[in-house]
Formats: structure tokens, C-alpha cells, sequence
């Protein structure tokens, strides 16, 4: 696996596009479809949650949306923009930054899906992440780990985190985030999402938000990963495209 998911995911997607070409995809999709890409207001993207604790409601990111012939595809980040242009446009983003990267990635989403090679690229709304956090507990009762086994969650999602103590209890759960750093939820300190090897060194399986490979750190976190042999599971959208791409393994069971 190179160091730069992201550029890995990029050349992995045009050569699907070139694929593509030959059974449908035509170059002028390429010069002509539209893509255009916007943050969605909370309401929106999440509709009503039943709850205000996500980082998008209190405006410490974006969710990005891409459509593309009608499909839609996202991607969060904490950099906001508006974009506007074609496949190829898209592709000649040099992606200095969190915005243009998550250009790059909910178009990635929205071409994929459209093409029927990946579903769940649309964030759940309303009860969706109750589902979610409550599939996920379902799951995790379901693999029968080991007593001994920690989990570890890299990118606070308030409701997976309930669902991960309501499954194993506080002490055996540690949770890093970049903007939730020092804080405490759920009786869990919050580490600091820039220094994640204390999780990597004692949690057996490690769920790592999408989100990190539009905010430049999946990288440095796949790494470890792969350094210290844990189970990693992407969760989220952002990630639906990528994952498919890479063939790395992701959870996001309420998506649509």
C-alpha cells in the first residue's frame, strides 16, 4: 500500500475510469459532466438526530456533497469551499488542501456509485445514527472477542462511541479526535488525534473515521496500523469510494 492513500485512490479511480470508458463512460463525460460540490447545511446532512453533539452541528466541519449524472456522493471535512466543473477538472486538483481533497473524494463517491460499483455513499439522517451506533454493539457481541481486547476509535462519533461502551465498558474503549482533544466523553479521556500510538499500541481492533483521508492523516494512521497488526475498520462515507479502491474493510451499515 503507498504512503499517499489518497493519490493510491485517485490513480486506482482513473484507471476505473478508463475501464469505464470501454463499457459506457464516454469522453465527453469526461469534458462535460458537471460535478458540483457544496457543503450541506447540518439539516441537510443529518437531518434531525435526536441529538446535538456531532461536530457538524457545532460547525467544526462540513459535509461536502458531489453529484454526478443524478448520483450523489460525500465526503466531511473541516475546510469549507463550493467547487464547480468537470470529471477532468476534478482530477487536476492538486489537492493542497482538506477542501480540495474532499472534492476529489465525494466525486470519487458520486462517479463509483454511479456506476453501480459501491452504494452507501450518502450520510443517514434522523434516527440513522442511533441505528448505526446500535448495529454496530449488535457486532460487536456477535464476534465474541477476546475479555481482554480494547477497541479503539480514531475521529469522535458521539454515538459510536456509546454503542462501543455499552458493548464492552468504558475501561476497555480509548477515543482520539483532532478537535476534541483533552475533553472527556463517556468517562473516556479524549487523546489528541495528532499522537494515536498509545491506541495503536494497546487496542486490537481500531475504527478510524473516513474523515482522515480528507484531513491529510490517514496515511500516518494505516501505517501504524499495519505496523502494529490491528484490525482496522474505516467507518463513515467519506470513505465508501476509497475503500472500494483500496479494498479496505468499512462499516457504515445505515448509509444509503
Amino acid at each position: 500500500m503507498g504512503k499517499d492513500l489518497l493519490q493510491e485512490a485517485k490513480r486506482i479511480f482513473i484507471d476505473e475510469l478508463k475501464s469505464g470508458m470501454k463499457d459506457g463512460l464516454s469522453g465527453e463525460d469526461m469534458r462535460s459532466e458537471v460535478v458540483v460540490s457544496r457543503p450541506l447545511s447540518p439539516a441537510e446532512a443529518l437531518g434531525d438526530p435526536e441529538r446535538d453533539d456531532f461536530p457538524i452541528l457545532r460547525g467544526k466541519e462540513v459535509l461536502m456533497q458531489a453529484v454526478y449524472r443524478g448520483c450523489c456522493g460525500q465526503a466531511f471535512t473541516s475546510d469549507r469551499g463550493a467547487f464547480r466543473g468537470t470529471l477532468s477538472d476534478v482530477l487536476r486538483l492538486p489537492l493542497q488542501g482538506g477542501f480540495e481533497r474532499a472534492v476529489l473524494i465525494s466525486t470519487m463517491n458520486a462517479v463509483l456509485r454511479y456506476r453501480g460499483l459501491i452504494e452507501g455513499t450518502v450520510h443517514c439522517k434522523d434516527g440513522g445514527p442511533k441505528r448505526c451506533s446500535q448495529c454496530l454493539a449488535e457486532w460487536i457481541r456477535e464476534q465474541k472477542w477476546q475479555e481482554a481486547d480494547r477497541f479503539g476509535l480514531i475521529g469522535l462519533q458521539p454515538a459510536l462511541l456509546e454503542a462501543l461502551v455499552a458493548a464492552v465498558g468504558a475501561d476497555r474503549v480509548m477515543v482520539s479526535d483532532l478537535a476534541e482533544a483533552g475533553s472527556v466523553r463517556c468517562g473516556i479521556a479524549v487523546q489528541d488525534g495528532m499522537d494515536c500510538q498509545e491506541i495503536f499500541e494497546r487496542c486490537a481492533v481500531i475504527f478510524i473515521t473516513g474523515s482522515a483521508l480528507a484531513n491529510g492523516t490517514m496515511d500516518g494512521l494505516m501505517e501504524s496500523a499495519l505496523r502494529h497488526k490491528n484490525r482496522t475498520i474505516l467507518f463513515g462515507t467519506t470513505i465508501s469510494g476509497p475503500a472500494y479502491l483500496l479494498k479496505l474493510e468499512r462499516w457504515c451499515p445505515c448509509s444509503t
